[in-house]
């Protein structure tokens, strides 16, 4: 790589940007839920701790440092580990309301473990049996693992300039990444980098790895504190073992995609959740009658009442849409074959789609039911909104409706990737 080369890949940060938050690699080994139920209920008794400080945080782009290490250490991060190596190896449908649950209490929160999950599935699927063995371990001891994923200025979010090229018996990493979500709190960075043939890899590098370099410089409106900066990795030599394959997994029939969209799909039920606990409660108590009507409350008015009635159906809806997705998922991850996998990514994406629209709309609705004063600042009701119109763009829905529709009318598979 030439001087004019680099200068223009590893584009300067920004103003106002901070470096990475110091990530002690010393901890005390994290709890090791044994069930279904246990991770549900941990996740329930987690929520209300993790919901505490989210408005200040919010406003702030205070990093949830603290809350993260509390997250990560209720066992709640080795979810996926399959039992076989000492780990639950919940239902999807645990890992997505487990996910829901925590995203009511603190939507960055819920979405920073998303890749941390998706990368512990690809090494379920991708990885040798030595790499699963020390990475399941490490997992389950509390060791979090971040994204660094998709760059900017490619033709398409997977075009990857990130490079992995062979230098005597191991690698040489070299690229940029502009989102990393979860990065920031992560004790293992796991970077997708593409070979001379552009095949995609995962490369696991430990966080104090010589050469890279983390930067809190995520700008979003919405999910502000996910950490979801860039990331530069400057010519890192790095051996076979820290490399897994990962074009691999969708090269044949696997569960890699539904993991990874229910788990969005999870982040943007608990919006909606929150949008519509906040829009009830706010109306009940301070919600006045308009003026032309009798009502002695506002929550006797017959508008709000179909209004919120609408709401509540709406995230019903949503939410039985992703129990049933998860049931397919976990059908597909028994017996991955092709029509399996191509049914639990079309139940995902159905799911996706419906929950995309409900998260927004009751969000939004929420200023509707409860007039001007909810748009005060104190109430940091705004952040449903931006956190939903902001985690939602994370992959086009419009192109899960032409999947679904492909798959039902015509009988065309859908394709298989880590957004479907």
């Amino acid at each position: 790589m030439t001087d004019h080369d680099r200068t223009l890949h590893f584009a300067a940060a920004p103003a106002g940007s901070r470096p990475a938050p110091h990530i002690p690699s010393r901890r005390t080994r994290a709890h090791r839920i044994g069930s279904d139920a246990e991770a549900i209920a941990i996740a329930r008794e987690l929520a209300p701790v993790l919901a505490a400080g989210a408005v200040e945080r919010d406003r702030t782009r205070q990093l949830p440092l603290a809350e993260i290490d509390r997250y990560s250490q209720s066992g709640l991060w080795g979810l996926l580990v399959p039992k076989a190596y000492g780990g639950p190896g919940v239902s999807a449908g645990t890992l997505a309301e487990v996910t829901a649950i925590i995203s009511e209490a603190d939507a960055s929160i819920g979405q920073i473990p998303q890749n941390h999950h998706y990368m512990v599935e690809a090494i379920r699927l991708g990885a040798s049996e030595a790499q699963k063995r020390v990475s399941f371990e490490r997992i389950l001891d509390g060791d979090r693992l971040g994204n660094c994923f998709t760059e900017i200025g490619g033709k398409t979010p997977v075009d990857f300039k990130t490079r992995i090229v062979p230098k005597g018996d191991g690698f040489v990493l070299d690229g940029q990444k502009f989102y990393s979500t979860g990065s920031l709190f992560a004790h293992v960075l796991v970077v997708v980098a593409a070979d001379a043939d552009g095949r995609s890899h995962l490369v696991f590098l430990e966080r104090s790895t010589p050469g890279v370099t983390l930067i809190d410089d995520w700008t979003g409106f919405g999910q502000r504190t996910t950490g979801s900066g860039t990331s530069t990795f400057d010519d890192i030599e790095v051996s076979a073992f820290q490399v897994v394959p990962h074009q691999t997994v969708f090269d044949v029939p696997t569960p890699m995609g539904p993991i990874a969209q229910i788990v969005h799909a999870a982040v943007d039920l608990g919006i909606a959740r929150a949008a519509l606990k906040d829009a009830i409660a706010f109306t009940k108590k301070n919600a006045r009658p308009w003026f032309e009507t009798t009502y002695a409350h506002g929550s006797e008015d017959p508008h709000v009442i179909a209004a919120v009635g609408d709401l509540v159906v709406r995230v019903h809806s949503a939410e039985a849409l992703v129990e049933r997705a998860g049931r397919f998922t976990d059908l597909a991850v028994a017996a991955p074959t092709t029509e399996s996998v191509a049914e639990a990514s079309i139940a995902v994406a159905e799911a996706k789609a419906l929950v995309t629209e409900v998260a927004v709309h009751v969000a939004s609705k929420l200023f509707e039911l409860t007039g001007a004063r909810s748009t005060l600042e104190q109430f940091g009701f705004d952040r449903h909104w931006r956190n939903a119109r902001t985690h939602t763009l994370h992959d086009p829905v419009r192109y899960k409706y032409v999947n679904i529709g492909n798959y039902v009318l015509n009988g065309v598979l859908p394709p298989r990737h880590g957004a479907l």
